[in-house]
């Protein structure tokens, strides 16, 4: 499925506008001596009732949080690896308060321990909005530990808070992805990154991305570069291609992406046999969405699955299209992988992490261009 700009603007702001008075929220810094959160980044922890975990709701966020990633090739992966919970006494909340990801969930007047738990911690007035329909999904950060992620759920009944969860799926999934892109960057850059490389980029052809510490450049033209990562059974490439002098993007649109994708890697990925290329395999789903950023430039995200003609090959991508109405310019960065023994989500994540580091030089124009250009020759 397919996602307009204005569409994701108001779903985002319908799960921003949620509520969250009396919900303490504590910022992670240098000062903060807590405790880091446990569990992995992939893994939800669903605390509910254990009578709960057959109801609509526990469905509901399964279907949601727990859904098969479609554009990934291979055996399934969930969007996330969910685990319901359950708590009996004090020692075993505390626990479940230190992981990483933590969905409570239980209807408003339910009288079990989950549902104590989360009138205590709202308010009266959040409690009358989730009984008048008005509000019903809570999200909380570094609440009990540093870098953590709650979301509170909670309706007047079963049936009406999976009919909200299933409603609201993109905004809730969303905003607990865009949290996992922020921990990607710190996992992909932890060992370093190469910031002469990003450097070089944004001086010769005014853009740039975090370079991870072992890509190699294997290719350079004058608007095109190609990057590689080798690793035993895990391949990874990313390149990347730029355009001037584009006064509007309403040409603009998944067809034209995955064209003008094809149409550059047939150029620039080649195999090892002559008539071997990189193309997408348009027989998996190939989907793109438009990309919600805090700045100037308007992008979109394409994910899928390419494929090796005239081989067997094959694997994730995820490309990104950025065009900054500044300085007229269009951008393409692509990362794939080749690695069939191993699972892809994870590597998938750290390309979207990566690719969202994505700058444009302001102040870039084609004279500029030009004297880079004169200079290098």
């Amino acid at each position: 499925m397919t996602y307009s700009p204005e569409t994701l603007k108001t779903m985002k702001k319908i799960f921003l506008v949620l509520p969250i008075f009396a919900l303490f929220f504590i910022n992670a810094c240098e000062s903060d001596y807590r405790p880091m959160s446990i569990g992995s980044i992939d893994e939800v922890i669903v605390v509910m009732d254990s009578t709960q975990w057959d109801s609509e709701a526990a469905l509901a966020i399964e279907e949601t949080f727990g859904a098969g990633i479609e554009t990934l090739p291979g055996a399934f992966e969930p969007r996330y690896t969910l685990t319901f919970r359950d708590f009996r006494n004090n020692q075993q909340l505390d626990r479940l308060r230190e992981y990483k990801n933590v969905i409570f969930a239980a209807t408003i007047d339910e009288q079990t321990n989950v549902g104590t738990f989360i009138r205590a911690i709202l308010s009266s007035d959040v409690e009358n909005r989730i009984r008048e329909g008005e509000s019903f999904a809570f999200p909380i950060e570094d609440r009990w530990v540093r870098d953590q992620w709650v979301l509170i759920l909670s309706s007047t009944s079963d049936a009406e808070l999976a009919e909200k969860i299933r409603n609201s799926e993109t905004s809730l999934v969303s905003h607990l992805e865009n949290r996992e892109f922020e921990r990607r960057k710190q996992e992909v850059f932890r060992r370093g990154e190469q910031v002469a490389i990003s450097d070089s980029l944004w001086e010769k052809a005014g853009w740039k991305v975090r370079m991870q510490h072992d890509y190699i450049q294997i290719a350079d033209s004058a608007n095109a570069v190609v990057f590689a990562r080798y690793l035993p059974d895990n391949n990874r490439r990313m390149w990347a291609w730029w355009k001037d002098d584009v006064p509007d993007i309403d040409f603009l649109d998944s067809q034209w992406i995955n064209a003008t994708r094809d149409s550059l890697m047939e150029l620039y990925m080649r195999g090892e046999r002559e008539d071997s290329y990189v193309t997408t395999e348009f027989g998996r789903p190939v989907l793109t969405n438009p990309i919600d950023r805090d700045d100037r430039i308007i992008g979109y995200e394409t994910l899928g699955t390419w494929r090796m003609t005239g081989n067997f090959m094959g694997g994730p991508f995820v490309n990104f299209t950025y065009y900054d109405p500044e300085t007229e310019r269009l951008f393409m960065v692509e990362y794939w992988q080749f690695a069939p023994s191993v699972n892809k989500r994870r590597f998938v994540r750290q390309f979207q992490a990566m690719g969202r580091t994505f700058e444009s030089d302001s102040t870039w124009n084609s004279d500029r261009q030009n004297a880079i250009t004169n200079r290098l020759n």
